[in-house]
This record gives C-alpha cells, sequence and structure tokens, in this order.
C-alpha cells in the first residue's frame, strides 16, 4: 500500500483538479501501484477526477464503469464503495422498507441507492432543501444522511423508531477507512489473479478466400486486423507488459517472464526446410499457415515467432518475409518496412562501436600517456573519478585501485593503450541496404556489412534478458592488440551506450496473421554467417503464452542443413530449449530441380518441367528432402514433411513425394494448401504435427563443445554435408589456433556455407558426395558467442539485381497506401 498526499498550495480550484487529476494518471502507469483511494475535500469529488481513476484500481468503486457494473448486478466484476459497504453493515433486515437518502448526491448517492435496492429496500432521495422534505422524513423507515445535517432541519420531523445513519465524513471515516482497506485488499487478490497464467479467449479473424489468389497486398490490405491492445488482452498480456506503436504493433516487455516463471512451456516446433531454389520453398508461409491451422481451425493456443525482414531483401530481389497469400502477417506493409526501428537500432550501435574504434587509434596515436590519462577521465568540479566501465577495466588488468590520484606511470600506460593492431580489426560498419559498392569503400580498416550481418543482431537474437545482452555487449571482439590479445567492446568503454540503443530492441514485437492469431517479430540475424533464427526471448515468451498444450512454431534459415543444424547447437544451447517436432518444407519445383531440372532463376519464367508433371525427376529429387529427413534424425526430433502445393503440381506427383518422405522416416508427410486457402489448408499439416509432439522425443547436440574447434567443423562437414573431410586454409588454421589459445575454443560452430547447395558448390543440386570441403577462414562472434568457418568466399553486403523489387513500389500521396509490395 502506498499513501500519497499531494501538497495543495492556494490555487484555484481549476487548477487543482487539474493537479490532482495529473497525479492520478501518473499513478494508474505506475505498475508499483495496484489500487487508488481518494481523500480530498467533497468539493473535490468531481466525475472528471473519480474517472481519471483506472477502474482497475479504482479501490473507491466510485468511477463510472465500477458504478455501472454494481447497478447492472456485475457485484462480481466489480468493488463496493466502502461507504456504501458500511451502511449496509450498520443495518439489518431492509427488506420492505423505505429509505430516504437525504443529501447523498452524485456517484455516492447512486452507489447507496444501488445496493439498497439490491436488499428489497423502497429508496427515495431528496435534497436537504426540497418542500417535501418534512414529508419524506416522517414516512422513512430508515433515514440515510449523505452530508452533515443542517441546523435547521429538527430532529422532530424524523418518523418516531425511525433508523439514522449519517455518511458524514467525521462520524463514519472510521468505518468506511477499514472498508476502504478490505476493498485493497480485493483489488490486490484480483491482481494477483491477473498475474496468473490464464487461457485464450481469442476472437479469430473470418478469412473468404478468392480464387485466382490476389496478390500478397491485396489480400493484407483486404483483412482489417484487430487493434494490437485487444489481441494483447486476448492472449493474456497485461496493460502494462505492452508498448503500442500505432494501431497493430506493440513492443512486449520482458517482465513478462517473471511473471509467468511458473507457468509450465508449450510445445516448441520448429520449421526448416529442403535445400531451395533461389525462389525460396515457403517456410514462412508454412509458418504462418501452421499456427492459423492450429488456432483458428483447431482451436489450439499458438505464436507464430518470425525473423523481421531486411530492408536490403524487400527493396532487392526477394521481396517481403510476412508469408504470402491467405497465410501471411499483416499488415505486411509495416511488417516488411521498419516494423519498430530494431534495425536501425542495431545499425547505430553497431555504427557507434566502429566510430569508437577508429577515434580510440586516432587518440592513442596523437597523444601522450599523461595527456590521453587526463581525457579519459578528466577533473570534473574539482574531483577525478572512475567510471563504473573503468573501473571494471582496471579490475581486468589487475589494477585493484579506485583512486585516479594513485595509479603509476606504468599502470596508467596500460590502463590509457588498447594498442589495437589496425590490420586485425574485424568490426565493420553496417546499412540496412543492398549496396555492392560498400563492400569496397574503407573507413579506417573496416568495409561495410548489411545491417542484419551485424554480431549485434546475432546477440540480440541468443540473448535471454537485458543484462545477458549487456555482457555480450562488452564481450564482443573487435580487433588485437599488437601483443595478439583480444580487445572487446568493454575495453573501449561503450558497452552502456550500446545497451542504452538496443533497450527498446531487445522487446519481441506482437502482430497478427491473417486469421488474427499472434505473432512475435524479433531479430533478423544474416543466416550465411550467423544462425539465421527469429530471437530466444520470443520464444520463450511465448512458450509461457500458450500454455502448457499450446504451441509455439518459429522457423528456420535456409534448408535444414543449416537453418536447422544452427537452430539445435547454437540457439537450443543458448535457451535451454527443447525442440518437439520439426516441419521440413518441401516443395515440387525444388525436388525436381535436385533431379536434374534445369537452373531455376529468379525473375526468369520457370521451364516447362517444372509447370508439367514429370513424376521421373521428382522421384530423382527425393533424395534431397531424405538427406535432410536424416539430417533431422541426428537430433532424435521426429520430423512432419510439409508439401507446400503449388497450382501446377499433379496429384500423382503429390502423392509420390508424401510416400517417399515416409518410407525415408518421416512421422508424416502431409500437402498444404494454406497459401491459397489460409489456415483451412494446413489443418492435416496441424494435426500430423500435434500427434508427432506427443512422439517420444530423444533430442541431442551434434558435438560436444569440449571437442577441439576443427573436430567440430568435421563432425558438421561430415555428417551434416556428407562432405569426405575438410580441408583448411592457412589463414583458417592460424585462426583457430589464435582463437584456442585466447580461449574462445569451446564455443559452439556456426557454418557460413552456401545455402544452395549441401556442398561449398551452388550448382550441384541433390545429395553431392565425396567433396572436401575448404575452409578459407574462421572468425569469431564471440558476444554471440560462436566460430563461424568461411566455406569459400561469403558475402556480408548483397547487391542490387539490374530490376530491383523497388521499381514497383510507390506511396499513394493522397491514401497514403504502400503499393507495389510483395
Amino acid at each position: 500500500v502506498i499513501e500519497k498526499k499531494l501538497q495543495v498550495l492556494p490555487h484555484s480550484n481549476q487548477i487543482l483538479l487539474l493537479s490532482i487529476v495529473s497525479e492520478i494518471l501518473r499513478l494508474n502507469e505506475d505498475p508499483n501501484v495496484q489500487g487508488l483511494a481518494l481523500d480530498l475535500p467533497e468539493s473535490l469529488y468531481s466525475s472528471k477526477v473519480l474517472n481519471a481513476v483506472k477502474p482497475e484500481k479504482d479501490v473507491d468503486g466510485l468511477s463510472s464503469v465500477n458504478l455501472g457494473r454494481l447497478v447492472h448486478g456485475d457485484v462480481s466484476d466489480c468493488l463496493v464503495p466502502p461507504t456504501a459497504c458500511a451502511v449496509m453493515e450498520l443495518l439489518e433486515d431492509i427488506g420492505g422498507k423505505t429509505v430516504l437518502l437525504v443529501g447523498a448526491r452524485g456517484a455516492q448517492g447512486a452507489a447507496l441507492q444501488s445496493v439498497l435496492q439490491r436488499e428489497g429496500a423502497a429508496v427515495l432521495s431528496c435534497p436537504w432543501r426540497a418542500p417535501q422534505l418534512q414529508s419524506e422524513l416522517r414516512h422513512a423507515d430508515v433515514v440515510v444522511f449523505g452530508s452533515t445535517k443542517p441546523d435547521d432541519v429538527p430532529v422532530s420531523w424524523i418518523k418516531p423508531g425511525a433508523t439514522i445513519i449519517s455518511c458524514a465524513r467525521d462520524l463514519l471515516s472510521g468505518k468506511s477507512y477499514s472498508l476502504i482497506f478490505t476493498n485493497m485488499v480485493k483489488n490486490m487478490e484480483r491482481w494477483i489473479q491477473s498475474q496468473q497464467y490464464r487461457k485464450w479467449d481469442l476472437h479469430c479473424l473470418k478469412l473468404q478466400p478468392l480464387s485466382p489468389v490476389p496478390s500478397d497486398i491485396e489480400i493484407s490490405r483486404a483483412q482489417s486486423p484487430k487493434a494490437v491492445d485487444v489481441l494483447a488482452k486476448e492472449i493474456g498480456l497485461l496493460t502494462d507488459e505492452i508498448e503500442i506503436y500505432g494501431q497493430t504493433k506493440a513492443k512486449v516487455r520482458l517482465s513478462l517472464l517473471e511473471r509467468l516463471k511458473d507457468q509450465p512451456d508449450g510445445k516448441y516446433v520448429l520449421v526448416a526446410g529442403i535445400t531451395p531454389t533461389p525462389l525460396g520453398e515457403g517456410k514462412s508461409t508454412v509458418t504462418v499457415g501452421l499456427v492459423q491451422a492450429l488456432t483458428a481451425h483447431l482451436n489450439i493456443n499458438s505464436f507464430a515467432c518470425l525473423r523481421q525482414p531486411s530492408q536490403g531483401p524487400t527493396f532487392g530481389v526477394k521481396g517481403g518475409a510476412a508469408g504470402g497469400g491467405y497465410a501471411q502477417v499483416i499488415p505486411m506493409e509495416e511488417f516488411n518496412l521498419h516494423l519498430t526501428g530494431d534495425i536501425h537500432a542495431i545499425t547505430a550501435a553497431n555504427n557507434l562501436l566502429a566510430a569508437a574504434i577508429d577515434a580510440r587509434i586516432l587518440h592513442e596515436n596523437t597523444q601522450s600517456d599523461k595527456s590521453l590519462y587526463n581525457r579519459l577521465v578528466p577533473v570534473v568540479n574539482g574531483m577525478r573519478g572512475f567510471s563504473a566501465i573503468q573501473l571494471a577495466r582496471l579490475r581486468r588488468l589487475g589494477i585493484n585501485k579506485t583512486d585516479p590520484e594513485t595509479l603509476t606511470e606504468e599502470e596508467i600506460s596500460k590502463f590509457v593503450r588498447l594498442d589495437i593492431d589496425p590490420s586485425t580489426i574485424t568490426w565493420q560498419r553496417v546499412v540496412d541496404t543492398n549496396d555492392r559498392f560498400l563492400r569496397k569503400v574503407t573507413v579506417g580498416q573496416a568495409q561495410f556489412d548489411i545491417a542484419v550481418a551485424s554480431e549485434i543482431m546475432a546477440i540480440l537474437a541468443l540473448t535471454t534478458s537485458l543484462q545477458d545482452m549487456k555482457e555480450r555487449l562488452g564481450k564482443m571482439v573487435v580487433a588485437n592488440d599488437k601483443k595478439g590479445e583480444p580487445v572487446t567492446a568493454e575495453d573501449l568503454g561503450v558497452t552502456g551506450a550500446l545497451a542504452v540503443l538496443m533497450k527498446d530492441a531487445i522487446k519481441p514485437t506482437l502482430m497478427q496473421t491473417l486469421e488474427g492469431t499472434p505473432v512475435f517479430v524479433h531479430a533478423g540475424p544474416f543466416a550465411n554467417i550467423a544462425h539465421g533464427n527469429s530471437s530466444v526471448l520470443a520464444d520463450k515468451i511465448a512458450l509461457k503464452l500458450v500454455g502448457e498444450k499450446g504451441f509455439v512454431v518459429t522457423e528456420a534459415g535456409f534448408g535444414a542443413d543449416i537453418g536447422m543444424e544452427k537452430f539445435f547447437n547454437i540457439k537450443c544451447r543458448a535457451s535451454g530449449l527443447v525442440p518437439s517436432v520439426v516441419v521440413l518444407v518441401a516443395t515440387v519445383r525444388a525436388l525436381k530441380m535436385h533431379g536434374g531440372g534445369p537452373n531455376v532463376t529468379a525473375g526468369a519464367p520457370l521451364k516447362k518441367e517444372y509447370t508439367e508433371e514429370n513424376l521421373q525427376l521428382v522421384a530423382d529429387g527425393c533424395c534431397n528432402l531424405q538427406k535432410q529427413i536424416q539430417i533431422t534424425q541426428l537430433f532424435g526430433v521426429p520430423v512432419v514433411v510439409a508439401l507446400n502445393v503449388f497450382k501446377t503440381d499433379s496429384p500423382a506427383e503429390v502423392d509420390l513425394v508424401c510416400k517417399m518422405a515416409k518410407e525415408s522416416g518421416a512421422f508424416d508427410a502431409v500437402p498444404c494448401n494454406h497459401w491459397s486457402a489460409g489456415g483451412r489448408g494446413a489443418v492435416k499439416l496441424a494435426q500430423a504435427v500435434e500427434k508427432a509432439a506427443n512422439q517420444k522425443n530423444s533430442f541431442k547436440y551434434l558435438y560436444s563443445l569440449e571437442l577441439p574447434i576443427v573436430e567440430k567443423i568435421r563432425i558438421i562437414a561430415q555428417k551434416v554435408y556428407g562432405a569426405q573431410d575438410i580441408e583448411l586454409s592457412p589463414t583458417a588454421q592460424s585462426q583457430v589456433d589464435r582463437y584456442t589459445q585466447q580461449g574462445f575454443g569451446n564455443l559452439p560452430i556456426c557454418m557460413a556455407k552456401t545455402h544452395l547447395s549441401l556442398s561449398h558448390q551452388p550448382e550441384r543440386k541433390g545429395v553431392p558426395t565425396g567433396f572436401i570441403l575448404p575452409i578459407s577462414d574462421v572468425r569469431a562472434s564471440i558476444g554471440a558467442g560462436f566460430i563461424y568457418p568461411l566455406v569459400g568466399t561469403m558475402s556480408t553486403m548483397p547487391g542490387l539485381p539490374t530490376r530491383p523489387c523497388f521499381y514497383d513500389i510507390d506511396l499513394d500521396p493522397i491514401t497514403e497506401q504502400v503499393k507495389g509490395l510483395f
């Protein structure tokens, strides 16, 4: 209980009212305050003041919402005002008696009248100065004074034997105050109840699919999404757990994890895929279709967790990443453009660190130890002191001093000089645009990457709390010093500033599917050099919200050999979460390509082999599907194949794929039509996933972290890709030796390899064998917590095609509607 007293200065009543309302509104938003009781002069009990209090915090029970519930008989859903409770406790059986309320006005009078009538009394109300007052008093069995009786109203007017109760504050205050605390306790009990997990009361949106299927943006715009605060309430989020961005997006605060820490997790489903064509095979669409089927059609709580798309591919060649057809996240233009600014926050944090590196090298090259020390630890208001991050650096250096005046010259030199070796700088500047010319623009010793390739993005995806994120940001290695020791963001003193820039980005963004089911959009690490999965935090929060019988469906980047392997060996290690089922997405189109079909090129029409029935090509290409099923089985998780059906696929081709998938060890294989039919087209997939989730799960990691770096790389290459062996370049071997010597050898491996083949050669389709996997370089993301070997060359800054998607993207200046996104 917090007692808050306002200091009232001699102002006009209007200014005083504004001051009171302002303080009430502030306390409404204070999560530490669960109830508000007002103790004001009678003249200030206006409807404006009473209704400023949130209904859920209204201990006095006098707001219009509470009174409305009381009048309508919803007693269990409201708090009875303490004065009304006190009157009822003082009265015995009043059924059939006449009760006169005198001078009981406004909300208090309405509350008294309501509770008295509910007990069977005939209730009349009369002001003190009414002409009929004397007559009414002579006939009343009970008289309740709502305010102090004027001296000119004689007691002789009152009917002999009548019961008289005065609600004047000085007479009833003790009783009503004790009841205020009774109400406060009731309110606290309600609040505690609200903190517990509640079954969803989700109102799904209806779909009316059209044929032929319109464009993604037309479908998105034809559906009216629910307001995000309504969706949040439906799935059990509390008002103070969301931060609303516009009408359809909201950040979700991490405090929810503490509130629901004892709530059992739901089932954890990963959507992966076979080796794709350059067009992609629809993992995001399957993810969205599956949760629409589970929630809107099978009435099972489910959440989709997706990555935030980069603007580079959106404006480049791939278009958006919201799913497609009647299985997508809406509004799709908001999903694909900026969202809540997380990628911009990463860009700002990344480039601040890059600037800090260059600035530190400049200042160390141009200043003496003494000058550096005087600027790094300046005298402010006559005092010199270390900041918290500087004290931490001193401790790492073995200098256990806190007074800047006591350091020796040698200690000052150790403290101020990072001695960064410019040739070892690994930290790049980033921008969220496909700009191939920035690949060769050099600032200091670093070049440019696309923003989603930043290690800060990988950290955002793997972190488990704000504290964990701060620690990971501080551990990021940006270069080596001239003695070969790692230099970190913590050494540069920038960790706190990076955390400040990322404080909002760490919160997942809540959106919805076309059928009004919930989606978390959070993080989007590059799937080449990072693990390519959405965030651990989004998954953890979603698993609590869906409840024990619910499902959280998340997606891995690229094929199962890359995205899924990294999900299990990196993301699951970071989160401690155990997957229940893998959904492996396949298409007839991709299988025909693996069976020897002609090249598939983005932007070019498909050859006839892909649009006409060809069972032999399909059968030959199923080798890739079989291999990806085997990879899944390495981890001991049941696999369900989702065949994403296109209109050109023949029934015989579909049946052949499902048959071969089940013969290869899949728990089930199901054709899906969610793109054209929404969740209804994925109901069979949802049923198969639900059954598979109840199977025995013997999940295990592929390798032990204690193995040497090279051995972990070899296990992935041989067991997952099917390579005969690996071959490290001298540069790669040198880096392995360096990381091992620096103490980073026990980190998991994040392979940077083409997604277009199981091998390192994109043109080799199907299931290549007998190849030697070349490791050209080995790098480390120490903050994110993995070593990433480069297989061949790996671009971290895509370029724009001849005809980028932006040719079709436009804005209507009158309606402000976005056009041309797909």
